[in-house]
């Protein structure tokens, strides 16, 4: 069965916001703490999306599956990196990581959906959660 249109609406819906608040030119070096800032976190939702759909696209070529990881220990290691990046650019690589995340999740194998679902890694089809998180904090963040 396809991934279920649910996670697709929510996942475009979260898309939707990230143009929105992008097109709005909010301050990107705004703060959000514990040295992220609004850029930071863009870039980090960039990063995880880019992984999906990076991850989708390796076990649909190549059969290779899901693999866990620390979370934390990777967000900690790539904060030096996130840091560095440009404001702009940050804005850039998260929304077209969502877009190119989106677009992998729509297309993929049913049958691999399937099992990615059984396997426990929803996350990785429901972008729209980790997406609203940030979105949130950032919002609130920036006053809006």
């Amino acid at each position: 069965m396809p991934v279920d249109t649910s996670i697709i609406e929510g996942n475009r819906n979260q898309t939707e916001r990230l143009k929105t608040l992008i097109a709005s030119r909010p301050d990107l070096s705004c703060s959000l703490g514990e040295g992220w800032t609004v850029a930071v976190a863009l870039a980090h939702m960039a990063f995880w999306d880019r992984r999906v759909a990076r991850l989708l696209k390796r076990w649909q070529d190549e059969g290779a599956l899901p693999d866990g990881l620390d979370s934390d220990l990777l967000n900690e290691v790539l904060l030096v990196e996130w840091q560095s990046l440009a404001p702009e650019q940050a804005a850039a690589l998260a929304l077209q990581a969502a877009i190119d995340g989106d677009s992998a999740i729509e297309n993929a194998d049913p049958e691999k959906a399937d099992a990615i679902v059984m396997m426990g890694y929803q996350n990785l089809l429901d972008r729209s959660k980790h997406r609203s998180e940030h979105l949130d904090q950032i919002e609130s963040a920036l006053g809006k």
